[in-house]
């Protein structure tokens, strides 16, 4: 991560992925891609519940296997590519969740919190470190902070022990400007790397991971055709095709990333993610991509517009985790405005 040219390619597509089948990935689909993204030299791959270790539940989805049953399986399968996991200290706790994954064989540990909350990441950074293993920060829902306070933040992550910071947008509600703006304030306020996640409900994941670049960003995820919530994220066959015609180095193989794409269409998804009208107000509204499935659902059952749903929600300034105010959301719009 050192060289001004090299970018260090994340792989979410076992995880992020598992929120566009509703945490359904079994053993059998996160062993076929693992095998095909550490044949294309992919650094990191990530794997688990859409929310993260620990976090497969009635309130956010139930999991179609187990934690111990995704990162054996995913272990087993690669040979040279880490094992990440995405931790979200509330649905993770280091004696249930943190220990036990390590015993898998976890190498890499993603501590994320909101934006605005990065002092919960504290004991778990510090815990995962002290085990010798590769920690990032990462702070969820940016778009809702400004460059200032998520600078703040970033450098609380750093303190605790974090070896880089990754910033999400979370509901695709990034422009490249937007990008610009944090991203190059992140770089100059930190003594660690800066990354960026992207997702593409506004169609600006390639463009806003390549404007993170542009201003000094070192880590990039992408999802093999996009696989993600929402809209889906950075497509990383397309990343790396562009990431190669920019010249920049990321040691990933594109003809069998290709591969990998072909193989995660035809194995892991129904449909390959597309920018659709929800995913657009979506990402109008900041709202967590992860929402896309349930508003639509909760809607059709209240027979209310999921447009209106996800603007009433992103007025409220809703995070993930709490799923429950779209019933609320719901049943307030019906009672208002359909009534009538």
């Amino acid at each position: 991560m050192s060289q001004d040219n090299h970018i260090l390619i994340s792989d979410p597509t076992l995880r992020d992925g598992n929120h566009a089948v509703s945490h359904q990935l079994t053993a059998k689909q996160i062993a076929l891609y693992c095998s095909a993204a550490d044949r294309a030299g992919i650094p990191i791959v990530e794997v688990g519940h859409g929310n993260g270790l620990g976090a497969s539940s009635l309130q956010v989805g139930l999991a179609a296997i187990d934690d111990f049953t995704m990162l054996t399986t995913a272990r087993d399968n690669l040979k040279s590519s880490k094992l990440a996991v995405h931790v979200i200290p509330g649905f993770a706790t280091i004696e249930k969740d943190i220990k036990p994954a390590i015993e898998y064989g976890v190498d890499v540990f993603r501590v994320a919190a909101h934006c605005t909350e990065a002092d919960v990441t504290e004991r778990h950074i510090h815990f995962c470190r002290n085990e010798g293993k590769t920690v990032f920060g990462v702070l969820m829902m940016t778009h809702m902070a400004d460059r200032f306070l998520l600078a703040e933040e970033a450098t609380k992550m750093q303190a605790y022990g974090a070896e880089a910071v990754i910033l999400m947008d979370s509901a695709g509600n990034y422009l490249p400007s937007d990008v610009v703006e944090k991203v190059s304030h992140l770089v100059e306020t930190l003594s660690i790397p800066v990354g960026f996640h992207a997702h593409n409900n506004l169609g600006m994941a390639i463009a806003n991971s390549i404007a993170a670049v542009e201003c000094g960003a070192l880590i990039l995820d992408g999802c093999a055709r996009g696989f993600g919530a929402g809209a889906g994220n950075t497509q990383l066959e397309a990343l790396i095709a562009v990431l190669e015609r920019m010249k920049y180095s990321t040691g990933v193989d594109l003809y069998k990333t290709l591969d990998a794409g072909n193989l995660a269409e035809r194995e892991l998804m129904k449909v390959i993610p597309t920018i659709s009208s929800t995913s657009i107000v979506s990402g109008l509204s900041g709202v967590f991509s992860g929402f896309l499935k349930p508003v639509n659902r909760i809607s059709q059952e209240f027979g209310v517009n999921p447009r209106d749903v996800f603007f009433e929600l992103g007025r409220r300034k809703v995070v993930a985790g709490q799923e429950d105010i779209i019933i609320e959301v719901a049943k307030s719009l019906k009672g208002s405005k359909y009534d009538e």
